[in-house]
């Protein structure tokens, strides 16, 4: 049986994603109007969490119930993976009893293992490495307020995360420029082989110089979970890449800003940006529903 999962960003194609931005636009606009399909009756989502959300977990679930479907969430108290199961053997019971598993962890590998085991499809809802999820809702939200982004520049300022590598793997599916400020020891770690396959991507050390003429600028908090011993290292290391008015007024006019949520104000983004008119973030985190909505949707029809 064959089966499509989104392990990587890069798992789908340019038209995969737009054709995928278009369905989660059009299901978002037909919700305004009171209508949500239940295209997905008699689906069940199991959702595994190592690692603890809100907006993952409720945009997920919401899909599946307001399309007529259902959800089970697991925490590591919850299955047999927190109690030394291997990912390979969860993957084949779940897949007995479910039609798609989002997992949410630390190991990029785990999911990985799931995706490679499972006979349905394993969505990655975050990991060390990636989350995928969350740059389909960033280009939907970009998509619905400046248009297609391929050509466009966009910046992101920070530490150089798990989210700062997904958009380096959209920048080389989608066509846009991305200019990468982090300071030293902070380089993400998919920057050096795309960066040689992209001359688009780039990397430098001056906030100032990546967000110059930026149609979008992106951060994220400074502190991930699982660096609690190193926030004060962090924090004082990164204290000169805060996204403030001063920095986002050498991005190019009616620049854009984003960031995952949540945010820490005061630290990786003052609140006078967080809170300006250029701020999609509410669309942005709002937007997890639909785009995650158009993604088991596509992925449910790619089972056969």
């Amino acid at each position: 049986m064959s089966v499509r999962h989104l392990v990587n960003f890069a798992d789908l194609s340019a038209d995969e994603i737009r054709g995928l931005i278009a369905r989660a636009t059009e299901l978002k606009q037909r919700r305004a109007k009171g209508d949500k399909p239940r295209i997905f009756e008699h689906k069940v989502l199991v959702m595994i969490f190592e690692k603890s959300s809100t907006r993952t977990r409720v945009s997920f679930e919401t899909a599946m119930l307001e399309g007529g479907g259902g959800a089970v969430f697991l925490s590591p108290r919850d299955s047999q993976l927190g109690r030394g199961e291997p990912v390979e053997d969860t993957a084949r019971v779940l897949s007995e009893m479910c039609d798609a598993i989002m997992v949410r962890t630390f190991a990029h590998d785990t999911v990985e293992r799931l995706a490679a085991h499972a006979r349905v499809p394993v969505i990655n809802g975050l990991t060390d490495r990636s989350h995928p999820c969350q740059l389909l809702a960033d280009m939907q939200t970009f998509f619905e307020h400046r248009g297609d982004i391929a050509g466009r520049k966009v910046a992101w300022v920070g530490d150089g995360n798990n989210m700062c590598n997904t958009y380096i793997e959209a920048a080389a599916t989608l066509g846009f420029e991305l200019a990468v400020a982090v300071p030293p020891g902070f380089e993400p770690a998919l920057l050096s082989p795309q960066a040689s396959a992209n001359p688009r991507i780039t990397l430098c050390r001056d906030p100032q110089e990546a967000v110059r003429g930026a149609d979008l600028v992106v951060t994220d908090v400074w502190v991930s979970m699982g660096q609690e011993q190193e926030a004060q290292r962090r924090r004082e290391q990164l204290a000169a890449y805060q996204v403030d008015a001063a920095l986002m007024a050498k991005a190019a006019p009616g620049a854009l800003f984003m960031h995952c949520l949540p945010a820490h104000r005061g630290e990786e983004v003052a609140s006078e940006v967080l809170d300006a008119p250029g701020s999609v973030v509410w669309d942005e985190a709002g937007n997890r529903l639909h785009a995650q909505k158009a993604l088991l949707e596509f992925l449910f029809k790619h089972v056969g």
